[in-house]
Parts: C-alpha cells; sequence; structure tokens
C-alpha cells in the first residue's frame, strides 16, 4: 500500500473544497480531496485485496466511490464526511467483486435486475435514512416483491466453488466466508462490515479515541454532537478523530502479530 503523503485538511477546509467540486465541478478541489482521501481509499481496497481481483483495480474502482461521495454528500445531515463516504467507497469495491465473480448460469434478467436493487437500496436508504423493505424496493423499480427476492437469493450462488469457503476467522473463533463479505444487502450489514475489520485493531487506540469513532462511525453523531457527550470541543474531536484514523490505518499495514504485540 502506498504511504505517499498527502495534503492536511480542517474539516472546514474539506467541507469547503467539496462545496467547489459540488458547485461547477472544480478539478483542482477534486484533486486536493482525492489526494487527502487516497489512504482511506487504499486502506478499504487493501481489505478486499485477497482474491483474485488485483489490488490496483480495487484502489480505481474505491476512487470511484469517494467521487460519488463528494458529488452526493449533504453536511446538513450532521454526518462527518468519512462516516458518510465509507460505505459508498466498500460498496462500489463490493459491486466490482460480485460483476466479476459470476461462475453459475444465472438468467440474464437476474443479473441485470441485480445492479439495479443494488442501486435502489443506496437511493432508497440515503432517501427514507434506514435500510428499505423488499415491498419499498420493488415498488421503486417497477417490479413484483418475488422478483427481488429471487435477484437477493440467486445474488448468493454467483460463485459455485468457494462462496461458503472459510477464508478468515473472526475473533470468536467462528468462520468468515466470502457469502459474509459480499452477500445481500441487509439493515445494518455496512456498520456490523466495519465493525469486523475494527475489532481487530482497536487495541491500538485509547479509550477515548475508541468513544470517538464508535460515536461517529457507528451511531452517526456529527462531531458536535460528539463534543457535547463527551464535554470537548468539535476541534478537539476532530484532531482526535483523525490521529484514530491514522493508527488504524497504520495498524492495517501490520501484521495480525505486530498489532497484538
Amino acid at each position: 500500500m502506498s504511504s505517499r503523503p498527502h495534503p492536511s485538511l480542517t474539516d472546514e477546509q474539506v467541507y469547503n473544497l467539496i462545496a467547489r467540486f459540488q458547485e461547477d465541478g472544480d478539478a483542482e478541489a477534486q484533486a486536493i480531496l482525492v489526494a487527502h482521501y487516497r489512504d482511506l481509499v487504499e486502506t478499504l481496497a487493501f481489505k478486499f485485496a485477497h482474491g483474485s481481483e488485483p489490488y490496483e483495480d480495487l484502489v480505481q474502482v474505491g476512487m470511484i466511490g469517494l467521487i460519488a461521495s463528494l458529488k452526493r454528500f449533504d453536511s446538513d445531515y450532521g454526518r462527518s464526511f468519512e462516516s458518510f463516504a465509507v460505505p459508498t467507497i466498500v460498496g462500489e469495491i463490493k459491486r466490482h467483486i460480485r460483476d466479476k465473480t459470476w461462475s453459475v448460469h444465472v438468467p440474464r434478467r437476474i443479473k441485470e435486475l441485480g445492479p439495479r436493487i443494488k442501486a435502489a437500496v443506496e437511493e432508497l436508504t440515503t432517501q427514507l435514512q434506514r435500510s428499505p423493505r423488499v415491498q419499498e424496493i420493488a415498488e421503486y423499480l417497477g417490479v413484483s416483491e418475488e422478483e427481488v427476492l429471487e435477484t437477493m437469493e440467486m445474488g448468493r450462488s454467483y460463485n459455485a466453488v468457494s462462496v461458503d469457503s472459510p477464508i478468515e476467522a473472526a475473533n470468536d473463533g467462528s468462520q468468515i466466508t466470502l457469502l459474509d463479505l459480499v452477500g445481500t444487502e441487509d439493515g445494518g450489514y455496512e456498520q456490523i462490515d466495519r465493525k469486523m475489520l475494527l475489532d481487530k485493531i482497536f487495541a491500538v487506540l485509547t479509550e477515548r479515541e475508541q468513544e470517538i469513532l464508535r460515536l461517529t462511525f457507528f451511531e452517526n453523531l456529527s462531531q458536535k454532537q460528539v463534543g457535547d457527550q463527551l464535554g470537548i470541543s468539535q476541534m478537539h474531536v476532530s484532531r482526535l478523530q483523525r490521529r484514530a484514523l491514522a493508527k488504524l490505518r497504520q495498524a492495517i499495514r501490520m501484521e495480525p502479530s505486530e498489532v497484538i504485540g
């Protein structure tokens, strides 16, 4: 993974650059933001770069998710950009892996409906601020609930050889399979996915840093809300959050034994 330096930006600078980019497609603002968040994209891509897809391809796909996040982000939601962008970036990477790994015969209508369902889930989640129900997805796409359910179920069969093969052991000793990583959307899936990753390396953080990331990324509180809850300033929250994320990125690059030690 790259360790190239990137510009150090405050949250206010990030939001100003995003506003410039959204208003007129400012290329300079986009370049600065891409450089600033490259480490985040590379960290997420590295997590999935253990299969047949090259790491560099996953980074490029993750960048597409980053640009999409920059276009869609609205600071009025009260969420930090990072907590908004991570699910989109990871979703793009998962979609790329899914589309590249069909190995059994699947009807064309299922293949075509699958990506539409994914897009509908993302759009409805943004609109409803919760995971949509099957009925809502079906109505949004103008298809039957049976077609939605069939497509979701068929999506589990895209890899006939190793979809149930264990590829990793979780902290409690249970097995993690490919299906756990790229299966169909489920309520709260992105939060669980991030928690599985962070649980392994949270030991490198202080209790305060862990609490800030938990409130920001898993409870979706704004930095101001986190500061109010912890009795510290928003600027202090921002500084601690950036330091914690830097620690996590470094820990991900290390061997598991180095992190535990």
